[in-house]
């Protein structure tokens, strides 16, 4: 009977092109996702399912191998314990994200009446979607520039039993005669400028859409810049927004919320003590 451990320690030992570490996290990921094997299954040597149909090992190799995302090879992510279709017209959800959307569920945990939120740049509808799910009180929208991560967000939100409406919408055009408020403006916009492209992992760069990542350096706080003006004719008395941020620019962002009149502003740090994102109140 074929068990789990001999094929983790093949997939990991063929996974080449990560460090030996990463390769051993893709292959758990990979038997959980096929094989429904979680981690103590697998080093517990479990027996593999015995009507199980295997997958393409060789393709899979050689897709982790050029450094195509593990996430895009089984086509889905864990975010805040559910679990997102993705493609490479949308950003990946990070782990970093989830602390953003962990952080507007603590804020509005004990409101009782409809809390309106927008979700700008809404991407795989990870933020919107959780949102909408842990929630109950939110009324969610989600808007994207992307028809097609539009369409796989919409998915998500069938798949995942929530209740988003998703629009096609541009925050730095919105037009001038819109006038919905909202207690909650979030966005994870894109940031990276395109002088850190140098820095930045195959992984990342040929796999993931530079619409949602990269930004001019002439003006890396244009979006940031739209999301306070935005706020500042849209935001609810007592609302709040929330953004994720470039850790290089976190005095500078602050104070792009500063600019236009928010008072009580605060820089959140990742686990790894960067400044990562913002909340900032009226």
């Amino acid at each position: 009977m074929a068990t789990a451990k001999p094929l983790y320690e093949r997939l990991s030992k063929n996974i080449t092109a990560y460090p030996s570490e990463e390769a051993r996290e893709m292959a758990f990921m990979l038997l959980d996702h096929y094989f429904g094997l979680r981690k103590t299954d697998v080093l517990t040597d479990k027996p593999l399912p015995p009507n199980r149909t295997e997958p393409d090992w060789f393709k899979i190799l050689e897709r982790l191998n050029r450094q195509e995302p593990i996430q895009h090879v089984i086509g889905t992510t864990i975010f805040c314990g559910l679990e997102f279709e993705v493609s490479p017209d949308v950003l990946i959800p990070r782990p970093e994200t989830e602390d953003l959307v962990r952080l507007i569920m603590h804020d509005f945990a004990d409101r009782t009446d409809d809390v309106p939120i927008v979700d700008i740049g809404t991407g795989s509808g990870c933020i919107a979607i959780t949102l909408a799910r842990f929630l109950p009180q939110s009324v969610v929208t989600g808007w994207d520039v992307s028809d097609k991560a539009l369409a796989l967000a919409q998915h998500n939100n069938e798949n995942l039993n929530a209740d988003v409406t998703f629009e096609i919408q541009d925050i730095l055009n919105v037009p001038p005669d819109f006038s919905r408020r909202f207690d909650c403006v979030v966005s994870n916009p894109p940031y990276v400028t395109r002088s850190e492209a140098a820095d930045m992992n195959r992984n990342v760069l040929d796999y993931e859409p530079g619409l949602a990542l990269f930004v001019e350096d002439n003006d890396p706080l244009v979006f940031y810049k739209a999301v306070a003006d935005f706020c500042v004719r849209h935001l609810t008395k007592d609302g709040a927004c929330y953004v994720e941020i470039n850790e290089r620019f976190g005095e500078a962002t602050r104070q792009v919320f500063a600019d236009r009149g928010f008072s009580n502003i605060q820089v959140y740090k990742d686990i790894h003590g960067k400044d990562r994102s913002i909340r900032a109140t009226f």
